[in-house]
């Protein structure tokens, strides 16, 4: 090999080093984001979702998790699930607006889940499970801002929000978007149509099929039986 093809080659690797170095970099603040999921839910419905919480430090460990509900848009019912390990923390405030539900007047709201006691070390995530609802019907986003605090005393806001067509944010808000909950409910009740209408005509295609192979199984023997007949009076003859 020639010494210029040699340089040639070691510029290519050193490109497609520097190239691929980018990529990762531009990956990384993505897939460190604080984020909820679903990402989408139905307005006016109960729903469970998730916080994931990364560490995006390599030597301080995730020791607190504070989520802060929206005020403007209050959710009635809000509960946590028990997570190993941490302790969840419900702060209530007063409506200045009662909410009202199939079960009275709701005059508090949650408006911030604090997580505490346990770590997410570097190169781990974690998963806060919280049931809320019902979602409301007059927006079509809610956005949880959320505050995540390292051993090191570092403190990430994940604060911010998008706005439509625009750039995402550095540290942007986990958000839900709520959709119409007449068109969602309608599409599945129309998916849960065709494919109970799908297993119906299955079922029926079998069973036709299950009745014309007994019938020739049916003949089968028949003919067997009647062409054993034949060759035994033939020898007896």
């Amino acid at each position: 090999m020639t010494t210029s093809r040699k340089r040639a080659i070691n510029r290519l690797a050193a490109v497609g080093a520097a190239a691929g170095a980018s990529v990762l970099l531009l990956a990384a603040p993505a897939f460190a984001h604080v984020t909820v999921t679903p990402t989408t839910a139905a307005k006016g419905s109960y729903s469970t979702v998730e916080f994931k919480v990364p560490n995006e430090e390599d030597n301080a460990n995730t020791v607190k998790v504070e989520v802060n509900f929206p005020t403007d848009h209050p959710l009635a019912s809000v509960q946590t699930e028990p997570v190993p390990g941490w302790t969840a923390s419900v702060t209530k405030t007063k409506l200045a607006k009662p909410i009202s539900t199939d079960d009275g007047q709701v005059t508090e709201a949650v408006t911030k889940i604090t997580w505490s006691g346990g770590q997410i070390k570097p190169g781990e995530f974690q998963r806060f499970p919280v049931a809320l609802g019902p979602l409301p019907t007059d927006t079509g986003t809610l956005a949880f801002k959320a505050l995540q605090t390292y051993d090191n005393n570092q403190v990430v806001r994940w604060i911010d929000t998008s706005t439509p067509g625009g750039a995402e944010p550095a540290h942007p808000a986990p958000t839900i978007t709520l959709t119409d909950a007449k068109s969602g409910d309608a599409t599945q009740t129309a998916a849960q149509s065709t494919a109970a209408k799908s297993s119906g005509d299955s079922d029926d295609t079998a069973r036709v099929l299950g009745v014309v192979g007994i019938v020739l199984g049916a003949a089968g023997v028949g003919y067997g039986v009647f062409a054993g007949r034949r060759r035994g009076d033939g020898s007896a003859a």
